[in-house]
């Protein structure tokens, strides 16, 4: 059974890029996020894109990303690691309204723990 402290991670960024954000520009953002794979122990996966929803209601985030890690200590490692705070500067450079246009949500993925 998996406790809160060894639970996967998946850490979901959604950001509203400003309108003079090109798709070719956020498309280099990403794979510059991609390239991070491989050099944070821990960092399991790295999906990201354009939203696809038939709903809808994305409320301006139409882009967005996410990281599954190992852990929590895995996390903080890609949180501190230089390329992640290169292409985090770049993200919110490039996002509306700076870090405002960003959203951040950390889940714990614990099978033990209904939700």
């Amino acid at each position: 059974m998996m406790d809160e402290a060894s639970a996967m991670i998946r850490h979901i960024v959604l950001i509203r890029f400003r309108a003079d954000a090109t798709e070719e520009a956020i498309l280099g953002l990403f794979a510059e996020l991609h390239a991070i794979v491989g050099k944070v122990p821990g960092l399991l996966a790295i999906a990201s894109g354009r939203s696809e929803s038939p709903e809808k209601i994305e409320r301006g985030y139409l882009h967005g990303f996410t990281v599954d890690f190992a852990d929590w200590e895995a996390l903080a490692a890609y949180q501190d690691h230089p390329d992640h705070r290169r292409v985090g500067a770049a993200l919110v450079a490039h996002a509306q309204g700076g870090l405002d246009g960003i959203l951040v949500f950390d889940l714990p993925l614990n099978a033990s723990r209904p939700c």
